[in-house]
């Protein structure tokens, strides 16, 4: 989806673009006009992406970017539609880039629009507690409960029949209906999203959003952190317990169940009717199929295939583990 937050300031000529990135001999029509930067996936003629990793190259392959900033040993796998910005640090030209089309997503301070809830046009409106907060660009859906404390940062929009607790904040969050955010939670802030560069470690935009699915439920103190150049997604009827952290770009499907303080590291993916024993991790960049059940504590380091059970670390198929785990067999019995 558009994101309906972050103001795009292009489109941009490609000369610009070159020139920012210290691509200026580059033999390109330079009238060209970029309308946006996205992912791999999600572009679309005379737009730029970037490709950092093979991991993605078959993703790659079928992008409809016109741009993508890469590297001299992944420019091969890209359409002959897209032609490749050659760097030699791609996160950070693509930071760049990002940066000028999305110039408001690099501050993540204090929202100063934020102003008691009545002197809003929420005040007869939305049943609350003490002290809250409304940003600019919110909107409230019908028979919403906000808890005392809490803050709703500018550009989030919450459904029908949402119960939002104390000492919660949001920002950048599309709420759907019938969802119930505990105490404490911070949902929409940017990611952990760094590279090191000239001995200092440079902060990524994050120009996504994070979209929580219709009776779905985040327990107390969860943090779930905004994409960078796509969204934070929990599915439909998905639950989480307290105390999780979801990272950015993570995508998590629908009647899903989390336990309390699993760790899921940016843009792994997992599917619908997952089950996640408490304190597991799970990391970044990984694919969790459909109806996949990971065992409290199991460290997960590589992808996993639909209707598997695991446990461990590295998580192993639970037959395997339990077979080479006796003494852990013996325990419960």
């Amino acid at each position: 989806m558009v994101n309906p937050f972050f103001k795009n300031n292009g489109p941009f000529k490609i000369s610009d673009i070159l020139q920012l990135i210290n691509l200026n001999n580059l033999k390109i029509d330079n009238d060209q006009k970029l309308t946006d930067i996205k992912d791999l996936f999600t572009s679309e003629k005379n737009d730029i992406t970037f490709f950092h990793s093979k991991k993605y190259k078959d993703i790659a392959k079928n992008t409809k970017a016109s741009f993508c900033i890469t590297t001299e040993s992944l420019k091969d796998k890209l359409p002959k539609t897209c032609t490749p910005l050659i760097v030699e640090n791609v996160l950070l030209s693509t930071s760049k880039v990002t940066s000028k089309f999305y110039p408001s997503s690099i501050n993540d301070n204090f929202d100063n629009t934020a102003r008691d809830i009545n002197e809003t046009k929420f005040k007869d409106k939305v049943k609350c507690g003490k002290n809250v907060l409304i940003g600019d660009d919110v909107t409230i859906g019908s028979n919403c409960l906000i808890g005392h404390n809490t803050i709703i940062e500018q550009n989030v929009s919450i459904g029908d029949n949402c119960s939002i607790g104390s000492n919660v904040i949001i920002r950048n969050t599309l709420i759907n209906n019938n969802v119930s955010v505990l105490d404490n939670c911070v949902i929409g802030k940017h990611g952990f999203g760094f590279f090191p560069i000239n001995e200092k470690n440079l902060r990524y935009p994050h120009i996504g959003i994070v979209i929580i699915g219709d009776n779905s439920e985040i327990g107390c103190s969860c943090t779930i952190d905004r994409g960078s150049m796509s969204n934070t997604v929990i599915g439909k009827n998905t639950f989480l317990d307290n105390q999780i952290h979801i990272a950015h770009n993570v995508k998590i499907g629908e009647n899903s169940i989390i336990a309390g303080q699993v760790g899921i590291a940016g843009s792994s993916i997992l599917g619908n009717n997952v089950r996640i024993g408490g304190q597991a991790g799970i990391s970044g960049h990984l694919i969790i199929g459909n109806n996949v059940e990971i065992a409290g504590g199991s460290g997960v380091i590589k992808d996993i295939s639909d209707n598997s059970k695991v446990m461990g670390y590295p998580a192993k198929n639970i037959r395997d583990f339990l077979k080479d785990n006796k003494w852990y067999t013996k325990q419960q019995l």
